[in-house]
């Protein structure tokens, strides 16, 4: 596949020496910036101390921190260059024009940002994957947001970039950088990133790890550095999923989604040079989030998702160099976007990317979810109507309903408050397919790998229902059992509670001596009771 293969431009990277040039002195700052766009750029380079040492590694690695951006990403930086561009060109007019742009979320905020500051209506097309903190960024600073299927690919006319591209043609006056082919998105590293990570170091860069998602970045920092320090091995970081790394066999991958945001993509953009990337490194979403915990908790940078990927894939490439030599990791975004994701126990857990906490103290907390256990949901196919998938959450106990496609396989559930919220706040219409109305991003156990109750209950710490399925065998369908609610879980725990009081006093009493020998006659006693009660429970107490 060629670069900007599937939007018919060029596939050519650009010639980025000849294109005109913004470079900042770097050796003083300024007393007082005219507005808050002014401040990007210029961020810090860090020395990391504690993880390379723990990870023995023997060269200097230093973290360029671009998530103390006013935005909070390096995408900032190519967000202020492309409408700085676009202005001076006379194709972006104050007061006129509606800045559109499809994006994973942060080069969204940089232009919300700079269409604050500069008064431009802007739209931003967005995945249904990016956190609500992208989101609520995004509005709070003017936006406006359309949402599309994470799933969709590139080239669907449901995905961002196409829907992007269709909303610049019918709004009048609208104008689509598309960083995905903008000469400004690695224009902005050439002449900025590089040039800082360059003067920071004496021109002396032994080696420099970065993400690639539009791969501006990457291509921007590498090709500088190369000019001025032609000995840098240039490493890019790719998740598992994705297609931009080389060779080809590296991305052969059954991974359809990842968790990781703002790297990875499933086509070449033209902002991609793969000539000045000296070695690719891929990366899953367990190693890479579990970086960034520690990236927070070891080292007090409070960076993003993307920036644990970088880190891990770099502690890699940089075993390879010695004591003295100098290693730089650009950590791209910051904490904020990911406070309800990566950043909370619960959601690790739920992804199995942090192991359970044990709680001896609750008598419930290891026992098994048994399939008696969870109320049974009401499964529709997607084919049917919202009409209908109304009239059966209507009939049905459980808050939701599972939706289960032609081959029986759980697509999603219909729940009245995702119905609501969609209705009123995303222009729905109850003429719309089922599957607009479906919520994909869904909490789930399977009984086949024996969830406890207390690994339900931390779930249930984040998610209004926990849906439960049953996989027989590997190959077989998982089977919809039902969903499982806060209130399910406690009427289950406070029905059980005596029972486990009575045996755990029978137990203390028998140890002392204090109950009557079964040969003895006596009214029934407590022991038949917690007998009796134990029959009637789905649990062994």
């Amino acid at each position: 596949m060629e670069n900007g293969a599937t939007n018919g431009n060029s596939s050519k990277f650009f010639n980025l020496k000849e294109m005109p040039h913004i470079i900042r002195p770097l050796d003083r700052k300024q007393k007082v910036y005219e507005n808050i766009l002014n401040v990007i750029g210029d961020t810090p380079l860090v020395k990391l101390s504690k993880i390379p040492k723990e990870e023995g590694v023997q060269c200097q690695m230093y973290a360029k921190c671009e998530f103390v951006s006013p935005g909070g990403s390096v995408k900032d930086r190519i967000a202020y260059r492309m409408v700085q561009d676009a202005e001076r060109r006379g194709v972006l007019i104050p007061g006129k024009s509606v800045i559109i742009e499809p994006t994973s979320g942060n080069t969204g905020i940089g232009l919300a940002l700079a269409s604050a500051v500069k008064g431009y209506r802007c739209i931003i097309v967005l995945p249904e994957k990016m956190s609500d903190e992208k989101v609520n960024t995004l509005l709070a600073l003017g936006a406006e947001i359309i949402r599309t299927p994470t799933e969709a690919a590139s080239d669907s006319p449901e995905g961002n970039l196409l829907v992007a591209r269709r909303l610049s043609k019918e709004i009048p006056n609208a104008v689509l950088l598309d960083q995905y082919n903008n000469v400004c998105n690695p224009l902005a590293h050439y002449d900025g990133t590089a040039e800082e990570i360059l003067w920071s170091l004496d021109d002396d860069v032994d080696m420099v790890v970065i993400g690639a998602g539009t791969c501006g970045t990457i291509s921007g920092v590498a090709h500088k550095i190369k000019e001025r320090c032609p000995k840098c091995v240039v490493v890019g970081v790719d998740p598992d999923g994705s297609i931009l790394a080389e060779p080809e066999e590296l991305n052969v991958s059954d991974i359809q989604m990842y968790e990781v945001e703002g790297i990875g993509y499933d086509f070449l953009p033209r902002t991609l040079d793969r000539k000045v990337i000296d070695k690719w490194i891929k990366t899953n979403d367990c190693c890479a989030l579990q970086m960034s915990r520690r990236l927070i908790k070891e080292e007090g940078l409070l960076c993003g998702g993307s920036s644990g990927a970088v880190m891990s894939a770099a502690i890699k490439a940089a075993k390879q160099l010695k004591a003295g030599q100098k290693c730089v990791v650009l950590l791209p975004d910051n904490i904020r976007n990911y406070m309800t994701k990566f950043i909370s126990d619960q959601w690790m857990e739920a992804r199995n990317f942090k192991p359970i906490p044990n709680n001896d103290d609750l008598w419930w907390w290891n026992k098994p979810l048994l399939e008696n256990m969870v109320p049974s949901t009401v499964s529709i196919s997607l084919n049917s109507s919202p009409s209908d998938a109304i009239a059966a959450l209507r009939k049905s106990e459980s808050p939701v309903v599972t939706v289960v496609d032609n081959k029986g396989c759980l697509t999603g559930v219909f729940t009245a408050d995702n119905t609501r919220k969609r209705l009123a706040n995303i222009s729905g219409s109850s003429t719309d397919g089922l599957e607009k109305f479906v919520v994909k991003k869904i909490y789930k156990v399977d009984l086949s790998n024996n969830p406890t109750l207390g690994a339900v209950s931390r779930i249930l710490d984040i998610a209004p229902y926990v849906v439960v399925v049953k996989t027989e065998s590997p190959q077989s369908t998982p089977k919809v059992i039902g969903a499982i609610t806060s209130d399910d879980l406690l009427i289950f725990i406070s029905s059980n509670q005596h029972a486990t009081t009575t045996a755990d006093s029978l137990s203390t009493k028998t140890q002392n001596g204090n109950v009557a020998s079964p040969d003895k006659k006596s009214p029934k006693s407590s022991s038949d009771n917690v007998q009796t009660i134990q029959a009637n429970s789905s649990i062994t107490v």
